[in-house]
Formats: structure tokens, sequence, C-alpha cells
């Protein structure tokens, strides 16, 4: 079972959904935009934005335990474990509007490694919120630190912002890049080299 002090630092929220003041409010801005909440196309979009929300904020209520699910095991190995090309989609707390792309999560054992496809959930539990990408990465390498006790954890995200792309500055090609290092990756030049060559080998432009 995880340590409950592990959890300090997730911002977890045990209320209600209130679907109701989300359409509410969508209808209100409708109106204030100068449509008719009641023409057919619009008649149940205050409903369907109402899930969407419930939907792409659900990192609010995940419950870590459940994410891990007991996937926690001992294992005599000492090696770089990586999973590279997590694709995620979040919203930026800002605008609202969505930052989508790829994580990379890296971590040296001490003596315990974690499930394969929890790496992905965890990823999704911060995305899945009002966020910037800077304290994303942040909260996922000291999860997996605080949750392992590696010898140490390193994440990369690159993402697609559309508060960029859409309006504003209407960048349509510039992806934003954060990592966070802890422990060897922080410590030993070699190790976050090792790290850095591994995810760009063979990688992909990132594009929606």
């Amino acid at each position: 079972m995880m340590n409950k002090t592990n959890l300090n630092n997730i911002e977890k929220d045990t209320s209600p959904f209130d679907s109701k003041a989300i359409e509410e409010a969508a209808k209100n801005i409708l109106l204030a935009v100068g449509e008719d909440p009641g023409r057919e196309g619009l008649r149940r979009t205050p409903l369907r934005i109402a899930s969407m929300y419930d939907e792409l904020l659900a990192g609010y209520k995940a419950d870590p335990e459940e994410i891990v699910n007991g996937a926690l095991f001992h294992v005599e190995y000492d090696e770089m474990v990586l999973v590279r090309d997590i694709e995620f989609y979040s919203l930026c707390e800002h605008h609202m509007l969505p930052f989508m792309g790829r994580a990379h999560v890296a971590y040296i054992p001490n003596g315990k490694v974690i499930g394969l496809s929890k790496i992905p959930r965890i990823v999704d539990m911060f995305a899945r919120r009002l966020q910037v990408q800077e304290r994303m990465t942040r909260q996922i390498a000291d999860f997996i630190r605080d949750l392992l006790k590696p010898q140490g954890v390193a994440v990369v995200v690159e993402g697609l912002h559309l508060c960029m792309m859409m309006r504003g500055v209407k960048k349509h090609n510039a992806r934003m890049t954060t990592s966070a290092m802890h422990g060897a990756f922080r410590a030993n030049l070699a190790t976050r080299q090792e790290f850095l060559d591994n995810i760009s080998r063979g990688a992909s432009a990132l594009q929606i």
C-alpha cells in the first residue's frame, strides 16, 4: 500500500462534479455571444460541455492508490527504465484551451519497479486537470520519486498549445519542452545524456 504522505502534494477534489452549474454557465456564454441556446444545433450543447469537462478534468478525482493498484514489484534491476511517447491531452488553466503532446518518463529502480501501464495512467492523472505544462512535468516526476524511491527520475514533456496557435501570437509550429530531473539524472551528466539520447532517437515531429 502507498504511504499516505506520498499524496500530500496531489490536488485531489472529493467534492461532487456540478454538471448543472456548468450547463447553466455554458448556456449563459451562448446568450452572451448573441446565440440562441434553444435552437436545434445548440439545444444539447450545454449538456455536452458539462460531460466534456467531466471527462477532461477527471484527474482531480483520480485516486492514486487505485491507479497504482498494488502494481509495485521487487526486482533486482538497476538500469534505466524508460516509457516514451506517452500521448496526453490537458487544458491550459489560463484560457481553458487544450494543449497536447507526449511525455517521456524514465527512472532507475532501487529494488522496486512499477507496472508498465501505470506510468501512462500517472501522466493522465496530472494531465486531466487545469494545468500549466511546467507544473505538470514536475508533478509527474515528484510523484514517481515519492512512490518508488528510485535512484533517479527523469521526465520530459513536449506540448503544442492551442492558446498560442489559435489566438494571440498565432505561432502554429511552436512547441514547448519542459523537463524535471531527480537523483542520478540530475547529478550524473552521462545518465541524463543517455536518457535524452534515447528519447530523441527515431522521434517524429510533434504535430496535431
